[in-house]
């Protein structure tokens, strides 16, 4: 199942559009998009044996054509985690040793937006990160390996926009205040659930006017996700509908040499398989 928010309303994402869940289902379920997420289990139940799932013509809404109403299908996590280093070749690319541990910052919550949200760089050395979101839905502490799997939700394609000269403005670097500039952490386009996809060997992409930035796929994680989960609930308990950026792939523009930073007028898209593609168009402030 595919959750999308329209215009502030949670939506099931079918082949002909989108059925706004609030409406369909006579109030069951809530049209807020965070609430939903404890809500997935039964809402999936209910929707399977509706006549919406035998009959998606009854969609009540165009995704193509409200592509740019379209907003982050978590809008609101109470806390948002980020993995630095995950990919071996993105921290031989910009020189920094593979970790021995989850390296963990977070991303401010006002950095979040949609999938078509408009980037506003604040310079000319702001980077770009595709990468695949997890979503919590259950919460809990001390969460096990084996067990890591049934606290997820689903999954979202995400942006880790970074600004390189505030991060490497002191030592140590700051990565959680230059990557959470407004639209810094664009999401979506839709909430993808757990049962719908096979994480473990998707591809990641990168591209901007047909050229390919960044070209990698989750299989090349260092930490897996079961292994993030459980290392951050050991610390803090993690929460229904918080969210963890699960790392880039090699390809970033610090890396290359000479380095090459996001420019005015550009459009991002960032592709995950079975996942789905942000357009984000970039602007200068």
């Amino acid at each position: 199942m595919k959750i999308a928010n329209i215009g502030g309303r949670a939506h099931i994402v079918t082949a002909t559009g989108g059925v706004d869940i609030e409406e369909a289902s006579d109030g069951r379920f809530t049209s807020d998009n965070q609430q939903l997420i404890s809500q997935l289990d039964e809402l999936q139940s209910w929707y399977s044996s509706s006549e919406l799932a035998e009959d998606p013509s009854l969609s009540t809404g165009s995704l193509e054509k409200s592509f740019d109403r379209l907003q982050s299908p978590v809008p609101n996590p109470s806390q948002v985690f980020a993995i630095g280093l995950n990919y071996k070749a993105h921290g031989e690319e910009v020189a920094m040793a593979t970790p021995q541990e989850p390296m963990i910052f977070t991303k401010f919550q006002s950095s979040i937006a949609g999938p078509g949200a408009t980037v506003t760089l604040p310079s000319d050395t702001v980077d770009w990160e595709v990468e695949m979101v997890v979503v919590i839905g259950h919460s809990g502490r001390n969460i096990g390996k084996m067990d890591a799997m049934k606290h997820v939700a689903g999954y979202c394609v995400g942006q880790d926009i970074s600004e390189r000269t505030l991060q490497l403005a002191c030592k140590p670097p700051q990565f959680s205040v230059a990557k959470s500039y407004e639209a810094f952490a664009p999401m979506g386009p839709w909430l993808t659930t757990s049962d719908a996809v096979d994480i473990s060997s998707i591809r990641l992409t990168c591209q901007v006017g047909g050229e390919t930035l960044q070209d990698g796929n989750t299989r090349d994680m260092i930490f897996d996700v079961p292994t993030l989960i459980s290392y951050l609930s050991n610390i803090c308990e993690l929460r229904t509908g918080d969210i963890i950026f699960t790392g880039t792939p090699d390809g970033v523009g610090m890396g290359r040499k000479p380095p090459r930073y996001i420019e005015d007028g550009w459009l991002l898209e960032s592709t995950i398989e079975g996942l789905g593609t942000l357009s984000n168009p970039c602007r200068r402030r």
